[in-house]
């Protein structure tokens, strides 16, 4: 589990080289049989790949809108509270308030703070378990 930072940490990159070779034989051989598939295909023979293949997910093409479903890298998150700069929005007002609380009211306001915190806490518990109870 990933806690939430309030800085970004860049990520080294890594360097990945995948080495090519070139095979006359297996290609050669794949363009055979490639030719073969092919040919049995147009005689009724085999069933056509992409139909194969459309049976076998039950959809059809696997390329058909993959842009749009989005990357795990840009996903919307699924709470309001796992979004990194709500979060760091409420921090900021948190230290703001309580330098401006305790500018103006003296050092009661962490006592304010820390019964609104308990306050807030206890009302999220009690609609985590009044969710958990209806289902």
């Amino acid at each position: 589990m990933k806690f939430p930072s309030i800085f970004r940490v860049s990520q080294p990159q890594r360097f990945n080289i995948v080495p090519r070779h070139y095979d006359p034989v297996k290609e050669e051989i794949e363009m055979r049989t490639s030719q073969i598939r092919k040919d049995l295909e147009k005689d009724g023979v085999l069933p056509s790949e992409d139909a194969e293949e459309a049976l076998r997910l039950g959809r059809g093409s696997s390329i058909r809108g993959a842009f749009t479903k989005g990357s795990p890298i840009k996903q919307k998150p699924s709470s309001i509270f796992e979004s990194t700069g709500v979060i760091r929005l409420m921090i900021i007002v948190l230290l703001i308030g309580g330098f401006g609380g305790y500018i103006y009211i003296g050092p009661d306001i962490i006592y304010y703070f820390i019964y609104l915190g308990l306050g807030i806490g206890s009302l999220v518990v009690l609609f985590k378990l009044k969710g958990k109870s209806s289902q």
